[in-house]
């Protein structure tokens, strides 16, 4: 299954525009998409931390605040989601493209 296949509305970059249309299978499907599927339980911990966070506060956290709070440290973030681990960790946790990011 493709992105394109899933009934959610994305951008042009392939983000989600509705975090609330997220489900679990969607995040297989863009990490299948990103090159790191299966999730693991390492990255689960991530996408679930980013998930409650953005519930709490409105926005998606920045990396910095990932690894500090997520208990997954910065190096280990760039291992479980390489060359970008921000835009990685948005798409497979359902929210847009984070700021800042190229």
């Amino acid at each position: 299954m493709t992105t394109k296949e899933l009934n959610v509305t994305l951008d042009a970059e392939g983000f989600m525009t509705d975090p609330k249309q997220w489900t679990p299978e969607i995040a297989e499907v863009m990490a299948a998409e990103e090159g790191i599927a299966p999730l693991g339980e390492r990255r689960w911990l991530v996408i679930n931390w980013v998930r409650a966070e953005a519930a709490k506060t409105g926005e998606f956290p920045s990396l910095r605040g990932i690894s500090k709070n997520s208990g997954v440290e910065t190096k280990e973030l760039y291992e479980l989601f390489p060359k970008g681990p921000a835009k990685k960790i948005a798409r497979c946790a359902g929210y847009g493209k984070p700021k800042g990011c190229i």
